[in-house]
């Protein structure tokens, strides 16, 4: 998240590594970057880490954990390109600040980091097919199963005529979203429709969630991927769509190495999944009381670009 949370401070992160981990920060920092984990740079006693704080107010700590702790497995099995969180001294994959935030510790990887946006070259994209491919074998662990449910589903059938005086964005939001309703709605069960089918399929595999181009890091050994609290058992186009979508030859690529050919539909369900979370996310947000900071401008953008594609899809 670009903006620091108010009731998650440096001395509270402090406070859960030394309870949780036994580590002692000498230093922290907190680095604004991302959308939806709150991040820190810390330098602790036993070397630098990077740590991470969830909200639980949007987010379930069932489904997180059970995220982190299969990234742990993979990890402890030695494939190595799962950057997995560290275990606290009980053996937990998170600890906590307060009721609200789960807080994760990660090492710190040292590499070449990458913005939001497509691979640069084919050759990116294929490395990080490779990864998909081994990761598609493995073991689930404790990963949860797909249930297509979009979070937040019920915003996006709100446009209630009262205004929502709830901050800056909140009446902006709901007239933006009124002009883009039926054709949303019309997406929306579209979507219906192909989870139902894709639903039954029997190809479910171990899958990241976000392979993008920003949850990689190129290291020494080689690129590795971060942000394992998305995993789901699910098909393997969960982790495909984006990448069809920025090159189709990734369909091929991806049947020359496995000898599975991605399904159409199962792309196009997933596709339209994402831009419907997104949508219904910001609106929730945007219902709820905010303010005018860096995070709820980018939320605003982000609300009329996924609009945008949803009215324009034809899926």
């Amino acid at each position: 998240m670009l903006t620091r949370p108010d009731d998650c401070s440096d001395a509270d992160i402090a406070a859960a590594l030394a309870a949780g981990w036994g580590l002692t920060v000498c230093d922290i920092a907190y680095v604004a970057e991302g959308f939806g984990s709150y991040h820190w740079r810390v330098d602790t006693d036993r070397g630098r880490r990077f740590v991470t704080a969830d909200d639980l107010r949007g987010k379930s700590l069932t489904r997180l954990r059970a995220a982190l702790a299969t990234a742990r497995g993979l990890r402890d099995r030695g494939i190595a390109f799962v950057v997995a969180p560290e275990p606290t001294t009980a053996g937990d994959v998170s600890g906590v600040v307060g009721d609200r935030y789960a807080v994760a510790l990660y090492p710190y990887i040292s590499g070449e980091t990458h913005s939001w946006g497509a691979f640069r070259t084919s050759a990116e994209r294929r490395a990080v097919l490779d990864l998909l491919a081994a990761l598609h074998v493995a073991p689930h662990g404790r990963a949860l199963v797909d249930d297509f449910a979009i979070p937040h589903r019920d915003a996006l059938l709100d446009v209630a005529s009262e205004t929502w005086d709830t901050g800056p964005f909140g009446e902006p939001a709901r007239k933006t979203f009124a002009e883009h309703a039926e054709r949303v709605w019309a997406r929306l069960a579209r979507y219906d429709e192909l989870a139902t089918v894709v639903a039954q399929t029997d190809r479910y595999v171990l899958t990241h969630g976000e392979p993008h181009h920003a949850n990689t890091i190129d290291t020494d050994e080689g690129v590795v991927l971060i942000d394992w609290d998305t995993v789901l058992v699910a098909p393997p186009e969960r982790d495909l769509y984006s990448m069809v979508d920025e090159n189709p030859q990734t369909i091929d690529d991806y049947q020359a190495r496995t000898g599975v050919t991605p399904r159409v539909d199962v792309l196009d369900c997933y596709r339209l999944r994402w831009d419907l979370t997104e949508v219904a996310l910001y609106l929730a947000l945007f219902q709820a009381p905010h303010t005018e900071n860096a995070d709820t401008a980018k939320a605003w953008e982000g609300l009329n670009d996924s609009l945008e594609i949803l009215s324009t899809l034809r899926a």
